[in-house]
């Protein structure tokens, strides 16, 4: 973003904070005398570039639809920061009536959010991943309300923290009813890194000891499960960069490397090279075990789902 835009965006959306207001007078007075305001604004810890464009989108789309003003008021443009706002729309989808009350949701989303500074990094790496490269997805803020691969994967990153901390009865609830509002079923045993994308997202499954690294993207349908009924470490380990197609099926302790494609409808058995392509059922790379054809970039993050031999 530019610094001019930065700076603009920090007066007009950051006002309720007391550090963020000093930051952006500073931000401005050195805009005016042409000193600093670059350097001033690389930490974001200071200044959330992405709460600030989702309130700036936010705004604009209430004024444009005056029927969607008081949803975005109540849900974005309340709220002093992304993870109180996250926090309440998470609840209000997955609180059950009379039984799961959204207030009490939405201390548990907060609690969590507000002691994980890897978590409260992770949700903003993801709506960008989601914003570059979805190309259904013009807004940050349409990400951040609406889309239901974005809200499953957080609330898997929250009830993955209770899992690991060993409140495993109340991250089984949350998996539970993020598999009912969202049709994503993601074990919170899981661990899955950040800038991860869930492009629709719908009968996704994720078992218990899978792992996921950072700017994955996943279709829909796909499944990352076992082979059967053995236990331990049973499930694929998908490195950084992948591109999973739509209705794929990994199943077992299988490793797929880095940056690798593995094209819509595939049933992988076996390991897969990094940045190689793996089609059909079962899965065989695109030019053979012996020589396969290579890929320049990263899959994961070019989205090309084609498999041309070069």
């Amino acid at each position: 973003m530019p610094c001019e835009v930065m700076a603009a965006c920090v007066q007009s959306c950051c006002t309720k904070s007391a550090m963020i207001k000093s930051v952006a007078f500073d931000a401005t007075r050195s805009l005016i005398h042409g000193t600093g305001l670059c350097q001033l604004m690389v930490d974001l810890s200071l200044v959330d570039e992405v709460w600030c464009r989702i309130q700036e989108e936010a705004r604009a789309v209430a004024e444009e639809e005056p029927l969607l003003h008081k949803l975005y008021d109540d849900l974005v443009l309340s709220h002093e920061t992304l993870e109180s706002a996250l926090s309440a729309n998470l609840a209000s989808k997955l609180a059950v009536p009379a039984l799961l009350s959204t207030s009490v949701l939405r201390d548990l989303f907060s609690a969590v959010l507000g002691n994980d500074s890897e978590i409260r990094r992770a949700i903003r790496v993801d709506v960008r991943a989601f914003r570059n490269r979805d190309p259904a997805c013009d807004k940050m803020v349409h990400c951040f309300l609406y889309y239901k691969g974005f809200l499953a994967l957080q609330v898997h990153r929250v009830a993955h923290r209770l899992w690991i901390e060993g409140r495993r009865s109340v991250a089984l609830l949350l998996q539970s009813r993020a598999s009912e509002a969202f049709a994503v079923d993601i074990h919170p045993g899981a661990q899955i890194g950040a800038g991860v994308l869930l492009d629709h997202a719908t009968g996704l499954v994720i078992g218990e000891t899978a792992v996921v690294g950072d700017d994955v993207s996943f279709l829909h349908g796909v499944t990352l499960g076992g082979t059967g009924k053995e236990i331990g470490d049973r499930h694929p380990k998908i490195g950084d960069g992948v591109l999973i197609g739509a209705g794929t099926q990994v199943l077992g302790n299988v490793r797929i490397g880095e940056g690798a494609k593995i094209g819509a409808g595939s049933v992988v058995l076996k390991p897969v090279p990094p940045r190689t392509t793996a089609v059909g059922n079962p899965a065989r790379l695109i030019g053979g075990e012996g020589k396969p054809v290579r890929l320049e970039s990263r899959a994961g993050l070019t989205m090309d789902h084609t498999s041309r031999l070069l």
